[in-house]
């Protein structure tokens, strides 16, 4: 779709772009490594969003876009579109993740223990002046914290229960009580670089019985950048479209599931957010794999009773789920998403549980653009309606007296 509005349409449209470095140029420009180390939530919504995991890269196009979201993640996703693709990676098991925060909504106790991590779910929701001058130092738990991030050796995790009390019992991989100190630093894990990985609730919940276990598919994923989209979608499409939705169509989505236009209102079973290797076929040995390196991911599993319909029992209540996964910190997003995939298993009238409707209207850059392009000009179009309705006259057919204004 092409438009030529006017003759030195160009002219004026360079000289916009310079007034936007006017009006919205800073003195003192930002430098790249401050937006990823100071608004890291940020960067991992325009991650998730285009589909890309690059954090200075997703910095770079919120600086380059003045901070807007929806620029940023246009960029970022056109640059994607450029890179080559060399390899698919292997599929990784989230079960292996190395852990930063882990918790479950629906146990107490649950095996691998409540981790919470950094998170201001706790938090007084109160503005902190502190913050007007920028000259906020960081003490040595954050130093600590930031090295154990880049070794790998686990101190965040460590770290991360500095949120837990005195008393507050975790329980480590190997089922083992762990009494967590005054710092929140336990006795065995973490203080020599021990990493900390926890077994999935789902797994527990299929050994005993009350939770199918997934079937075996090895058709291989559908990939939504290179292939068309087509109804209904496999659910490695659907799984694939929903992660790179709009935060906020995907969480409006959910919510008028959990109101009542739609059939699904569950409990998050558990939710884990840490690091996640990534490997790729080895290109010179056969059945062998490298790994090229850790993503920080969002993973959550939601479950509600429902009916399954078995050849051994008509009718029977069982555990259903609905599957999220995010790149970055972004749990309401992944909430959200584990919500919609379990309402678009259900059938109804709600707008919540129409697979075509959910998955084509979530893309950012589908439905930001289609709404931005009404910015540009539309005169012929228009002028075609505006002859019609002059034809036409208001309220002439109805007997009521036009508007003449």
């Amino acid at each position: 779709m092409a438009y030529a509005a006017v003759k030195g349409g160009e002219a004026a449209i360079g000289q916009s772009l310079r007034l936007l470095d006017i009006c919205y140029g800073a003195e003192r420009s930002v430098k790249i490594r401050d937006i990823v180390e100071n608004m890291p939530f940020l960067i991992d919504q325009v991650m998730s969003e285009s589909g890309l995991y690059a954090p200075e890269y997703a910095a770079l196009a919120l600086k380059q876009g003045k901070g807007s979201i929806e620029e940023a993640v246009f960029l970022l996703r056109a640059y994607r579109s450029t890179l080559r693709r060399d390899y698919y990676s292997i599929p990784a098991d989230c079960g292996e993740m190395r852990i930063q925060r882990r918790i479950s909504a629906s146990f107490k106790d649950v095996p691998g223990g409540q981790i919470l991590g950094p998170t201001f779910d706790y938090s007084h929701r109160l503005l902190d002046f502190g913050l007007r001058d920028g000259e906020e130092e960081r003490g040595g738990d954050r130093a600590a914290v930031q090295i154990g991030e880049r070794s790998g050796d686990g101190e965040i995790g460590r770290a991360g229960r500095e949120a837990e009390s005195e008393s507050t019992e975790l329980h480590g991989p190997d089922g083992a009580e762990r009494s967590a100190g005054p710092a929140g630093a336990d006795s065995s894990a973490g203080m020599e670089g021990e990493d900390i990985y926890c077994p999935r609730v789902d797994q527990l919940l299929q050994e005993e019985g009350i939770m199918e276990k997934p079937k075996g598919d090895d058709t291989p994923p559908f990939d939504v950048t290179s292939h068309v989209m087509t109804f209904p979608a496999p659910r490695s499409a659907r799984l694939q479209t929903l992660a790179r939705s709009e935060s906020g169509f995907l969480e409006g989505v959910a919510y008028s599931a959990m109101r009542g236009y739609g059939a699904v209102h569950p409990t998050v079973s558990e939710l884990r957010a840490g690091w996640l290797s990534i490997e790729v076929p080895c290109p010179t040995e056969e059945g062998e794999s490298i790994c090229i390196g850790e993503i920080f991911v969002t993973e959550v599993e939601a479950l509600w009773p429902s009916r399954a319909e078995t050849d051994e029992e008509f009718d029977r209540m069982t555990l259903s789920g609905g599957y999220g996964c995010v790149f970055g910190r972004n749990e309401t997003k992944a909430i959200a998403m584990s919500i919609a995939d379990a309402s678009l298993n259900t059938q109804g009238p709600a707008p919540s549980q129409d697979e075509e409707f959910v998955l084509t209207h979530g893309d950012c850059l589908e439905m930001q653009g289609f709404i931005s392009h009404l910015k540009l000009p539309h005169y012929v179009t228009f002028q075609s309606k505006l002859d019609r309705v002059r034809e036409k006259g208001i309220g002439r057919d109805t007997g009521k007296e036009g508007n003449n204004d």
